[in-house]
């Protein structure tokens, strides 16, 4: 038997039927299965505890972590400004947020993507020298001043962090050896220079590895200022903060890293600029739910199989075909067994013709029989939208959202 991570602090005391958002898993998949249940107050619970850790910091939320219409209008008036890679997700958040409190990251902008952000009056943070001058050309012939930040690529990683995006060649970033002078060149040409933008790594629990990335790119910032000559009015720290997805993943203390930033010295050239804060994961992962149906359970060679409706083509994450290096478990449950002690040892299988679609490999589960709903929790970032949906001719999966206040 092999153990599976935590399950959410909203669902670890349950007992019986599953219930989000006070109805119950069944209540939820009546309709069809495979479906991601997201609780947006879950969400709002994740943005009030960054609030009191972080007094004064700005929020973003990074739409890429679950860009789902209705989930996103539920979030979007709880924090200060949504971060996009796309223009589909811009055009998302300029129905959502003003254009003002948008920032466009990401190193493959096409020409047409920079003249609807530099349009539209979002910042764009900027990638390359090739970038800048692109976006700067595109401006000229809009008649417009574009606003610019520049995204960094660090001469520090955060360490611990499930994919690192510092400290080493990257397409992400301007190199910080080069950030300054491209901003002292943005500023001559007359853009609206909006800062800094670093992003060291992702998916981290360490908080004092969260703590010295945050203080060295208050340093670096204040380095690149100076280079540049000029004061940013914001400087993104990124994010980072990872949830507890494996057997052994203790949660994340925010409030140990807001108290070291609110503490961290301020260098002068800082001394006006806002902080902001940008994360996807750590604000959506915990409130999603995926439900899947019990197909048939089979025996082979000694083992048992739990084969449900839905896989990898919804759940590439939790199939462990997501960017980790050794296969771990995300906690799932029997949905209508909450608290139940486990009476046998099953891998839960998806019905793809591959054996990569494993959501559940050898774990320890209740009774099960076909019919059944199986609980993967975690759900809510990286889901539907970066899992291969196609694959294999497979219906997509339905996604729900649990509305703030009484539904």
């Amino acid at each position: 038997m092999k153990p599976m991570g935590p399950l959410p602090p909203e669902f670890a005391s349950q007992s019986g039927m599953l219930t989000i958002a006070g109805r119950s898993a069944e209540d939820w998949s009546a309709a069809s299965t495979p479906v991601f249940v997201y609780d947006a107050a879950i969400v709002a619970t994740r943005v009030a505890r960054f609030r009191a850790a972080f007094v004064g910091v700005d929020l973003h939320y990074a739409i890429k972590a679950n860009p789902l219409w209705s989930l996103l209008t539920a979030v979007a008036p709880l924090v200060d400004g949504l971060d996009v890679a796309s223009r589909g997700e811009l055009v998302r958040a300029l129905e959502n947020k003003p254009a003002a409190a948008i920032s466009f990251a990401g190193p493959g902008k096409r020409d047409e993507e920079l003249q609807a952000a530099i349009g539209a009056g979002a910042t764009i943070n900027l990638e390359s020298q090739g970038e800048a001058r692109r976006a700067l050309r595109i401006a000229e012939h809009l008649g417009m001043t574009p606003r610019l930040a520049v995204r960094v690529n660090p001469d520090v990683e955060l360490r611990g962090s499930g994919l690192r995006m510092g400290g080493r060649p990257s397409p992400f970033g301007v190199d910080a050896a080069r950030a300054g002078a491209l901003a002292r060149e943005v500023i001559d040409a007359g853009a609206d220079w909006r800062g800094w933008h670093v992003y060291a790594g992702s998916q981290a629990l360490d908080a004092q590895a969260i703590v010295d990335t945050q203080a060295a790119t208050i340093a670096l910032a204040a380095r690149l200022s100076d280079e540049a000559g000029a004061a940013p009015p914001l400087v993104n720290l990124g994010g980072g903060f990872g949830v507890p997805y494996f057997a052994g993943d203790t949660p994340l203390d925010v409030e140990a890293v807001g108290g070291a930033l609110a503490e961290a010295p301020r260098p002068a050239i800082l001394a006006n600029s806002r902080f902001a804060i940008e994360l996807g994961r750590w604000l959506v992962a915990e409130a999603g739910v995926y439900l899947t149906r019990v197909i048939d359970v089979k025996q082979s060679m000694g083992e048992t199989f739990v084969v449900v409706d839905g896989g990898l083509n919804h759940q590439l994450a939790a199939s462990g075909n997501f960017g980790t290096v050794v296969r771990r478990n995300y906690p799932l449950a029997v949905a209508h067994a909450m608290g139940v002690p486990a009476a046998m040892t099953a891998s839960v299988v998806g019905p793809l013709c591959t054996p990569l679609d494993r959501l559940g490999d050898r774990v320890g589960l209740p009774h099960v029989e076909p019919g059944d709903l199986i609980a993967v929790f975690l759900a809510g970032a990286y889901g539907a939208t970066a899992s291969p949906t196609a694959f294999l001719g497979h219906p997509p999966a339905a996604e729900r959202v649990a509305p703030l206040g009484p539904s």
